[in-house]
């Protein structure tokens, strides 16, 4: 019989849809045949929604590990605060450690709040810097993957300016470095990468704007001579549909929306965002904390239930 992976799944901010869908995803059948859950989060907060989705019975089926130095008053009432900020990124704190220790094969982190974690005087702008910083690592990149589209971005949570300025052929071929290594992570073999321009039309040979003469080109080319098998850049308004009919495996994409916008479109509920570059593996579900609907009974577990399938499947590179 195969062994299972172990995974832990922390609970996100406890204040969304992190505890539903963590639960509702460690008791999925798919899951429970590749994996064994263990949910890291305050034993106080998956007590309500073990209440809430009706399991009470099946507390003693699954594992739960509270971390230590938890707030005292977490609330959940739907809305961010400093204290549900504290609790996911202790959740985090200890998940990463699990997985350093090799006593956890790899974590699933439920959704987490910004500003929840900016209300807490946390510096991190989302999980993938606190992760980075977590495990020393300097090199990575954020990649989601959803339906045929996978894309990593070469600017991740910044504003569209900052990206913009931030762009550079360093940048660029990083990432197409790490876009290939992601797709070894996948057990995808020589990946064609497909990498986006960031000006309409490619910049239309400079009257759109020249960044990419300047930045992305040189990149290409530099990925090209060390042997990656790369192309562009190419127009985003019609890279996708060609990716999205298989003829790239990848695209590195020069700024947050202009990946997470189409893969949204097509896998908003199944989408996974894995994390390059780790010592570890991490994946998450591809949406946020949801706090319209939380603790409601109503958060759809698909998202989660991908990424721990995914994260059951992924090699550290």
């Amino acid at each position: 019989m195969k062994k299972k992976k172990k995974i832990a799944f922390t609970m996100g901010d406890p204040a969304g849809i992190g505890p539903e869908v963590a639960l509702k995803a460690a008791f999925n059948t798919s899951v429970r045949q590749n994996i064994e859950p263990l949910l890291i989060g305050d034993r106080r907060i998956f007590d309500k929604a073990f209440l809430m989705l009706s399991l009470e019975g099946m507390k003693k089926d699954i594992n739960i590990l509270s971390p230590k130095n938890m707030p005292d008053n977490i609330t959940i009432d739907k809305k961010p605060s400093a204290q549900s900020g504290l609790a996911s990124a202790q959740c985090i704190k200890t998940a990463v450690e699990l997985a350093l220790d090799k006593k956890v094969d790899a974590i699933v982190t439920a959704p987490i709040s910004k500003e929840s974690l900016h209300l807490a005087g946390l510096k991190w702008p989302g999980h993938t810097e606190m992760l980075a910083e977590l495990t020393n690592t300097k090199d990575y990149a954020m990649m989601l993957t959803g339906g045929p589209l996978r894309v990593i971005l070469a600017t991740i949570h910044t504003s569209l300016k900052n990206a913009i300025s931030s762009i550079n052929a360093g940048v660029v071929f990083d990432k197409i470095v790490m876009a290939q290594k992601a797709c070894a992570m996948l057990s995808i073999d020589n990946p064609r990468i497909a990498v986006a321009a960031l000006n309409p039309h490619a910049g239309e040979s400079g009257i759109f704007g020249d960044e990419e003469d300047k930045h992305i080109m040189p990149a290409v080319a530099k990925a090209q001579a060390a042997g990656i098998n790369t192309v562009g850049p190419l127009p985003a308004d019609t890279l996708f549909h060609k990716a999205y009919n298989g003829q790239f495996d990848i695209i590195v994409c020069m700024y947050h929306d202009q990946g997470l916008i189409p893969l949204k479109m097509i896998a908003f509920d199944k989408g996974v965002n894995i994390t390059v570059g780790l010592p570890i593996i991490r994946t998450s579900p591809d949406h946020g904390t949801a706090f319209d609907i939380a603790w409601s009974a109503k958060a759809n577990p698909s998202s989660m239930i991908e990424a721990a399938l995914s994260a059951a499947s992924l090699k550290i590179i």
